[in-house]
């Protein structure tokens, strides 16, 4: 059984509703699954993403990035870089905004970027976008991500509103493709060893 971390920040509720449902996902693989909050990130913590198969990377997009909280968690990974403790793991991101858009790109751009300063193997969503005129908000994949997870929740909605509901079975089935990516990849690894 593979060992996913889903490591986020939330600063209004939003994205850990979100990071909840790619939770969810997970564990529907059958994967290990753990939630971790990365503005209380403590040693448990940080050893439970030494010791993961896959992280998944969680933020909002606050001012066409990732939140400072995340950032800061970020920075301080810097730590296990300096000794490569997530070399060769799985990695993906989620993020959420309150526009359609709101540059949230820039925030998976980010945790790329972070990924493949650590040297692991980046995961997109492997789906395809709702793009017709019959497609709803309720739809898997309408914002349309690719690389990583989009999701949208309005500004003045409550995290019991939002994200809406195609966006949350979005993020599940995003954590089943990353569980899926991992075990072919451990699968590999071990074949190969």
């Amino acid at each position: 059984m593979s060992r996913i971390v889903i490591a986020y920040h939330s600063g209004y509720g939003h994205t850990k509703k979100l990071a909840e449902a790619v939770h969810a996902g997970v564990q529907g693989a059958g994967a290990h699954a753990t939630l971790i909050a990365v503005a209380d990130i403590d040693d448990a913590g940080w050893a439970e993403l030494d010791a993961a198969d896959a992280i998944i990377f969680g933020a909002p997009t606050y001012m066409g990035g990732p939140s400072a909280d995340f950032k800061k968690f970020a920075d301080a990974s810097s730590k296990a870089w300096f000794t490569q403790k997530w070399k060769d793991k799985v990695a993906a991101g989620f993020t959420n905004s309150a526009t359609m858009n709101g540059d949230k790109f820039s925030t998976i751009q980010y945790f790329v970027t972070l990924s493949m300063q650590h040297g692991m193997i980046w995961t997109g969503t492997g789906m395809l976008p709702a793009n017709t005129k019959a497609a709803t908000r309720d739809d898997l994949n309408f914002v349309g991500g690719f690389t990583g997870l989009l999701a949208q929740s309005p500004a003045d909605a409550s995290p019991d509103e939002a994200p809406p509901s195609g966006d949350l079975e979005t993020a599940k089935a995003f954590g089943t493709r990353v569980a899926a990516v991992t075990e072919r990849w451990l699968a590999g690894r071990a074949a190969s060893a």
